[in-house]
């Protein structure tokens, strides 16, 4: 088992970091295991917990594209995905980038995952809550300490 050490989400830099992940990533829907990986990625961006990206060859579920996108001035056009697992959908749950930019080229082939969508979403053996605020997708473990971004009036900043 690989602990958690405390950090900071102040101290995570603007532009934002890619970064592997040394622990195991689960996501259940429903007890329906909807990825497990140990190849996850990771991006840091100040004032917001981490985002998971796992690799598409992970998934257990079936992932359906969904209507939408969106842009990240960083990492370029998201297209979402609903989650199909254990006979529950979970709409427009998870986002990828098909062309990333330059500097995150590695995501390419990694979906991240609505932790509010899930049931459960786990780094390591510590389970995760979703990122406050209904647009950002990152997962809140214990080890994390600073003012996260996503709370009424933070949206902007």
């Amino acid at each position: 088992m690989i602990d958690l050490v405390p950090e900071d989400v102040l101290s995570y830099p603007r532009p934002p970091r890619l970064e592997p992940v040394p622990q195991r990533i689960r996501v259940l829907l429903h007890g329906a295991l909807v990825a497990d990986t140990t190849s996850a990625l990771r991006v840091l961006e100040t004032h917001h917990p981490p985002t998971y990206y796992l690799p598409l060859d992970d998934f257990a579920a079936t992932l359906r594209p969904a209507r939408g996108s969106s842009l990240c001035e960083w990492k370029g056009r998201a297209s979402y995905f609903d989650i199909l697992a254990g006979g529950r959908l979970a709409p427009s749950a998870a986002w990828s980038y098909d062309r990333p930019s330059p500097a995150f080229a590695a995501l390419a082939g990694h979906v991240a995952v609505y932790a509010t969508a899930m049931s459960e979403c786990r780094v390591g053996d510590v389970l995760a809550r979703p990122q406050p605020g209904g647009f950002y997708g990152g997962w809140v473990t214990p080890n994390l300490t600073g003012r996260i971004k996503g709370s009424p009036g933070t949206e902007h900043w």
